[in-house]
């Protein structure tokens, strides 16, 4: 080396000290801005390709909404591409779409999307019934599929309360951070005029008449503009009055002269009949279900909200109504990331203190400066690619943060072992790094081919983990350009020496390292002298590991999640009750649960009917009610959510009356159907529903099953009308008349709106509400004849009654039945229930003739995510062959190293045995992320022994030699990775379902796998290489 200027460009970087200090300081305080500003979240922002679209048809049964809504609207999606499948649903005056498109680009998502919405509108307008909405198309993503918060507003019913609940709901829209605000139990207001059909009759009036007159005074006309003289003036007949009093003094002219309408009915200001009911601590409330906007962050969000509360709470208090938060997803958030980052922290610890052990203080400290340099560099890069501050980002920089270091420590290392010959400084660095640069480069790039497949990964869970392996990734990257420029400079700068009167710990540690050296050698002497006995061994537990993964000691659960503090009970009523029915229910079930629950263990109970939330829609109907069950965050020995339902089920299952129940636990994570979700599909009404019956019998023969439902529910009781040509002919009337006398005699007509203080207030004609005795009473109803006198109206229909469908489901344009239940997991996994309901299906198959099945639901998210990710490992293995190869200059040695994967496989089975955790899919993460680390130390010991090799050595003596040379770093190496996750996998910074089982797999497997290499490689070299040379 010539001297200070040796090295070229690299010696004049790395004699720059300014510039890497500069360079360092800018980074660190750009990434701790970017982890400060970034908004926090719980999981990460995925869009599902989901689209919902729902539209509503007043007063029709599930039949009409099939033929006049969800038909046309199916026509219509059909004309759009990239479509995975849809799924419709048509109940009593709703009909709701599900739209899911297939893995496209973000653009040709949005192309779609506005294609699809397009053809919804061009349908709407042609062929829809004017009576229906307009369809409303909502994308689906993890921001508005659950809500972020609910509130409740409660107090005195009424009017105070409708009225309170409208001008809430409009400023909880404009709050910043708010996508969407869906109001239950808010009911728009009406004028209601309800006539009294007898005085009617008498007064010589037919209720159309009545309707007609009501709608002509009842509007505004515009006469224009008027010239006065040099002037103009505008001229308008107002007729549209907020005022019940005003609308009865409407005149209507009659054969016998004029009656004011409150001579013949009642006015009053009212609202439409309610949908939705609510009830909290025992008084009727108004529910907001809030969801966020993409890039809003929760905790923010959640905070500006209980300052909206507590504002308005003050205001609220003198009309006798309150609003609360009753849930929302802070804690949980809080709770989450609270986690990550102590673990991180103690991870961190960790990692200092094994350099320590290893290195020394001041190595250790040279060393560590790089962590927090990468961690800033990749909170940018997260910053840039606009992701929140989530799990999967923590999970990233946990499992980041022990390789970080790996190239530092090798580098440091290298360095200080020529500083120790007694190397000039600037020569000792850039030897060093020569000597080390390669292997060092050779291994980064190893973890991160096995880590950059993983981002190909399709679906919602590839989506869902995507920033994972790009955290790693980028920190990675940016750890090899710390250790190969901002490292060795401040060695210069330091002008780190070795000391030259060493301290009792430099001792200490100096005789730890040869004390350890020279164990190691003499086992591993023992190993290559019974070489067959050694690869037996190793043969052996390779196949153990397989035996206990195919032999199902190990647990299988695909998709492991942290339940949330939220549960839901939902309760099916029979068709047909009124939606106070159902509430009752409800409320007996929510009577249950606060006796039951322990004070310190709830924070809210919210009974509600009319409406119920599932795992992908909310669905309506007067038969359906839901308890909204909010728990305080767990601490200490608190039951978690799976517990406390397992225990409270029974006592629910118990109550006795008309209602089903069911509970609903929700899991953090990406969303996933029930294990499972089988579709019996069939255009013929009676052989699907036969069919669907043998596959429920099916099903309630595994073990384990429970919550077994399917979605084929009767309806109401229906009278079905039709007019008789003949007897309308005899009697000269009209098929439009009575088409209108039974409409205002039924649920009345809309003949007007106007706008009072920002609502909507619909004006409604129809006749005095009077309980039946029996249905067919309405057929009394007099229908006036042109000539004079009436008629009943049965006279001029023909009825059945029968009962109507109260939900007719269609999937991929065809009737199906869902059939789906929970299992448990400890009985029986969600493969090997559905491989046993295929094989049943088979034999049962030819009694049912053109009935299909179809097995979706968790089944098809873990089959696509298996199916790529098997493809996607042998991808990162082609990568890392093809860097080694690069490196060895060989054919043959890559696969020596690749010997490492069965072991690092091997050790995570055997971690899995000894933790009792399942084998899911974040364990194979954990299994792909061990791929990269563990090919490691392999690289970094064969690259030794060639050395030797190379200057003359034997094969023998070279593995030998190599695996004394290279063990205290390989040691140093995997004990930091395993100390950087192990907090996290034995929970000491607290508890995670999810991502426990990836960090304690990639713990339990590199231990294992580490031991395992220090003399599996050695061994499977010298056999490899003497057969070589004696080829």
């Amino acid at each position: 080396m010539r001297g200070n200027h040796g090295g070229g460009v690299y010696g004049r970087l790395i004699d720059n000290h300014p510039l890497a200090n500069i360079t360092f300081i800018l980074v660190l305080v750009a990434g701790l801005f970017a982890y400060l500003t970034m908004p926090r979240a719980q999981d990460p922002e995925i869009n599902f390709n989901w689209v919902s679209i729902m539209t509503s048809l007043p007063g029709a049964s599930a039949e009409d909404v099939e033929r006049e809504l969800t038909g046309p609207l199916e026509d219509a999606i059909k004309q759009v591409k990239d479509i995975r499948f849809v799924s419709s649903s048509s109940r009593e005056g709703m009909s709701s779409i599900l739209v899911r498109f297939e893995e496209v680009s973000e653009r040709q998502f949005d192309k779609r999307v506005n294609d699809l919405r397009r053809e919804i509108q061009n349908k709407a307008a042609a062929e829809l019934p004017p009576d229906a909405t307009d369809p409303m198309v909502l994308e689906i993503t993890s921001s508005n599929g659950f809500p972020t918060a609910v509130m409740v507003l409660h107090g005195s019913g009424g009017e105070r309360l409708r009225r309170a609940g409208f001008v809430l709901k409009k400023e909880l829209e404009g709050l910043s951070g708010v996508d969407q605000v869906i109001a239950a139990g808010l009911d728009d207001p009406q004028l209601q005029v309800d006539f009294d059909p007898a005085r009617l009759a008498a007064a010589g009036l037919s209720p159309i008449a009545l309707s007609d007159s009501v709608a002509a005074w009842f509007q505004n006309t515009l006469g224009g503009r008027v010239r006065v003289e040099d002037r103009e003036w505008l001229v308008r007949l107002e007729g549209k009055t907020p005022d019940p009093e005003a609308l009865a003094q409407v005149a209507v002219v009659t054969p016998q002269g004029r009656v004011a309408v409150d001579e013949v009915a009642a006015v009053v200001r009212g609202s439409e009949r309610a949908n939705q009911l609510v009830s909290y601590g025992g008084q009727p409330a108004v529910m907001f279900s809030i969801t966020k906007q993409p890039d809003a962050n929760t905790l923010q969000l959640v905070e500006r909200l209980q300052q909206f509360a507590a504002d308005r709470n003050m205001l609220l208090a003198a009309q006798g109504v309150q609003l609360a938060l009753i849930d929302d997803q802070t804690h949980a958030t809080r709770h989450a990331i609270g986690v990550m980052e102590s673990n991180a922290l103690f991870g961190l610890a960790a990692v200092l203190l094994m350099c320590w052990i290893f290195l020394g203080s001041r190595l250790a400290l040279l060393v560590a400066l790089g962590v927090p340099f990468s961690l800033a560099g990749t909170f940018i890069a997260a910053e840039l690619i606009g992701s929140t501050l989530n799990l999967t980002v923590l999970l990233g920089v946990v499992i980041a943060l022990g390789m970080l270091v790996d190239d530092a420590v090798v580098v440091v290392e290298a360095i200080y072992y020529r500083l120790q010959r007694g190397d000039e400084p600037h020569a000792a660095v850039i030897g060093g790094v020569r000597e080390v640069g390669l292997p060092v480069l050779a291994a980064v790039l190893t973890t991160i081919a096995a880590f950059l497949p993983l981002m190909l990964l399709p679906g919602i869970l590839g989506s869902f983990m995507f920033i994972v392996p790009f955290v790693v990734t980028v920190g990675l990257l940016i750890s090899l350009f710390e250790a190969f420029w901002i490292l060795p400079t401040h060695i210069l700068a330091l002008k780190v020496r070795p000391a030259q009167r060493r301290t009792r710990a430099q001792v200490l540690r100096e005789r730890f390292t040869h004390w350890l050296r020279v164990k190691y050698a003499r086992a591993l002497v023992g190993v290559l002298r019974r070489p067959r006995l050694g690869v037996a061994v190793l043969v052996m537990v390779m196949a153990g590991a397989g035996g206990a993964v195919g032999g199902g000691w190990v647990k299988m659960e695909f998709f492991a999640f942290d339940s949330m503090r939220l549960f839901y009970v939902s309760v099916d009523m029979p068709p047909g009750v009124t939606p106070e029915r159902s509430l009752a229910a409800a409320e007996r079930a929510a009577e249950v649960l606060a006796r039951t629950i322990d004070p310190a263990e709830l924070r809210s109970i919210t009974p509600y009917a009319g409406l119920k939330f599932t795992d992908t829609e909310p669905v309506y109907g007067d038969q359906y009610a839901q308890v909204l069950v909010s728990l305080t965050p767990r601490n200490g020995d608190m039951r978690d959510t799976g517990e406390l339902i397992a225990e409270l089920r029974p006592l629910i299952e118990a109550l006795d009356g008309e209602a089903r129940y069911s509970f609903m636990e929700i899991k953090g994570g990406p969303p996933t159907a029930k294990p499972v979700s089988v579709k019996v599909k069939s255009d013929d009404y009676a052989v699907l529903r036969a069919a669907a019956d043998a596959v429920m019998a099916e099903v309630a023969g595994l073990p384990g099953v429970r919550d077994l439902t399917d979605d084929d529910v009767a309806g109401r009781n229906e009278m079905r009308l039709v007019l008789n040509r003949e007897k309308l002919a005899r009697a000269g009337v009209g098929a439009h008349e009575v088409s209108r006398l039974l409409r205002l005699y039924g649920e009345g007509e809309i003949v007007a709106t106007t706008r009072d203080a920002g609502e909507k207030v619909e004006v409604v004609v129809r006749a005095r509400a009077e309980p039946f005795a029996d249905v067919t009473e309405l057929l009394q109803r007099p229908v006036p004849l042109p000539a004079g006198g009436s008629v009943q109206l049965g006279d001029l229909v023909d009825h059945e009654l029968r009962l109507s469908k109260g939900y007719i489901r269609h999937y991929q344009l065809t009737r199906a039945i869902t059939v789906e239940a929970e299992l448990e997991r400890s009985e029986i996994d969600t493969l090997e229930a559905n491989n046993r309901l295929k094989a049943a299906w088979e034999r049962l198959q030819p009694q049912y003739p053109g009935v299909e099945l179809d097995f979706s639901g968790e089944l098809e998210d873990i089959q696509e995510s298996l199916d790529s990710m098997g493809r996607l490992f042998l991808l990162g293995l082609g990568l890392i062959y093809l860097i080694l190869a690069a490196q060895f200059r060989s054919y043959w040695q890559p696969f020596i190293i690749l010997v490492t994967v069965p072991l690092a496989f091997t050790g995570v089975v055997l971690g899995l045995l000894v933790s009792g955790n399942p084998l899911s899919l974040y364990t194979l993460y954990g299994v792909i992320a061990l791929t990269g680390i563990a090919v490691n130390s392999a690289i970094v010991l064969i690259d030794a022994a060639n050395e030797r090799r190379a200057a003359g050595m034997s094969v023998q003596h070279a593995a030998i030699y190599a695996a004394r040379r290279r063990v205290v770093p390989i040691l140093i190496t995997s004990t930091t990775t395993i100390g950087g996750l192990f907090s996290l996998a034995i929970g000491l910074g607290g508890k995670s379902l999810m991502w426990g089982p990836v960090a304690a797999s990639i713990v339990w497997g590199l231990g294992f796998s580490t031991v395992l290499t220090l003399f599996a490689v050695p061994l499977v070299y010298r056999m490899a290489m003497q057969r070589g040379q004696a080829g």
